[in-house]
């Protein structure tokens, strides 16, 4: 296959997964809010597992790389970063290419503690961080039915889907 001349499609789609294991000592963020619970996301930064998932998302629309490339582990700048800067900062590099979100569809795995009542807040958080209306960001809740490292209550994981477009 060859290099192909045509335009870039004026809309983009990408997707993104990420996952934290729960430890004790670690306050609970999610979708840039801080949820009251006894176990926390264990990470580099913040450890925001419905942020960064949003990251990889946009960023693999845009065809620019990862959150890791962005905004690495080993990196002493990055080191308890608040993921709300993480996701400010992938804006802003979208924004280089001429993107701005369209809208994202995320799924947080968790069996506890319950997330639906906070989904309205961290709707609200992402859509004043990103600058889009608040009926662009979706957030939904599952859990695994007790099943794997979700279901054991180890971890927490995250999807996230979004779709860009030439601002």
């Amino acid at each position: 296959m060859s290099n192909s001349t045509q335009p870039i499609p004026s809309f983009r789609v990408g997707m993104g997964y990420d996952v934290h294991k729960l430890v004790e000592g670690r306050d609970l963020y999610l979708g840039g809010i801080k949820i009251e619970h006894t176990l926390g996301l264990l990470g580099h930064s913040d450890a925001d597992v419905l942020i960064h998932a949003i990251c990889d998302a946009l960023l693999g629309a845009a065809n620019m790389r990862d959150i890791g490339y962005h905004f690495p582990d080993t990196s002493a700048e990055t080191l308890d970063m608040d993921s709300k800067v993480i996701l400010r900062k992938t804006i802003d590099l979208l924004s280089t290419k001429g993107y701005r979100v369209g809208n994202i569809d995320a799924t947080v795995c968790a069996e506890r503690p319950k997330i639906n009542p906070h989904i309205p807040a961290m709707c609200k958080c992402l859509s004043d961080i990103i600058g889009c209306d608040i009926d662009a960001v979706s957030i939904k809740a599952t859990t695994s039915e007790r099943m794997g490292f979700v279901g054991r209550e180890d971890g927490m994981a995250a999807y996230a889907v979004c779709m860009i477009v030439k601002a």
